[in-house]
């Protein structure tokens, strides 16, 4: 997994950023619409790698259609047929994060600073297998992850919200909705923003939802 650059900005982090002058608004970010299922146990996500999308369906409902970012060269995002294993709103990094000593934040792998110590937020994750799993990050438009699925702010808690420990996940190179419902779906273009403030990320701020209903 990518641990410098996998959080995006949400809409309330975008708010603080753009007040401590430290991003240039990109515009408006894709906002995919979820809904509710009728049959919560009838939920399936499928992955497309080759148009790095993710498809929530419900029978031939879908549910939600998102962009994603998929692993790159040398740590691809395993392919085949998963279930849902757990799932953490509010999961940290084992291995890398941000210190604070002294009043003062800086980065370091676990256990190689001193200070109080966070591991990097990883929100909304949604794990399909041991050490991979779906998460709100940076959505490049190349793969970009060390294997896990990242998914932008304004999708990761939709995605949470509909999926549950058990929940089918299949990945593979193309799925036959890229020719049908995934055909021309918006990606983020805020990938290449600066970091959020360490301060930031060290609170329990970089967990909140989007603003408004999650499903429709």
């Amino acid at each position: 997994m990518n641990i410098s650059r996998f959080l995006a900005l949400g809409a309330g982090a975008m708010a603080l950023a753009l007040l401590a002058g430290c991003v240039t608004p990109r515009g408006p970010q894709p906002n995919p619409v979820a809904y509710r299922p009728h049959n919560p146990g009838a939920v399936r996500v499928k992955v497309s790698l080759s148009t790095q999308q993710v498809y929530v369906m419900e029978g031939d409902r879908p549910l939600l259609i998102a962009a994603t970012c998929v692993g790159k060269a040398g740590s691809r995002t395993p392919t085949g047929q998963y279930k849902v294993i757990g799932k953490i709103a509010d999961k940290r990094s084992n291995s890398y994060g941000i210190y604070r000593s002294g009043g003062q934040y800086y980065q370091a792998n676990a256990g190689k600073g001193s200070g109080q110590y966070r591991g990097y937020p990883m929100p909304f994750w949604v794990e399909f297998t041991p050490a991979y799993g779906f998460h709100q990050g940076w959505v490049h438009p190349i793969p970009h992850t060390h294997g896990c699925l990242r998914l932008h702010p304004n999708a990761a808690a939709k995605f949470f919200a509909l999926v549950k420990v058990g929940t089918p996940v299949n990945i593979a190179q193309t799925q036959p909705e890229d020719a049908t419902i995934g055909k021309n779906v918006p990606r983020p273009t805020d990938y290449n923003d600066p970091e959020l403030p360490l301060d930031y990320l060290f609170s329990e701020k970089v967990f909140a939802n989007p603003p408004g209903a999650l499903l429709q």
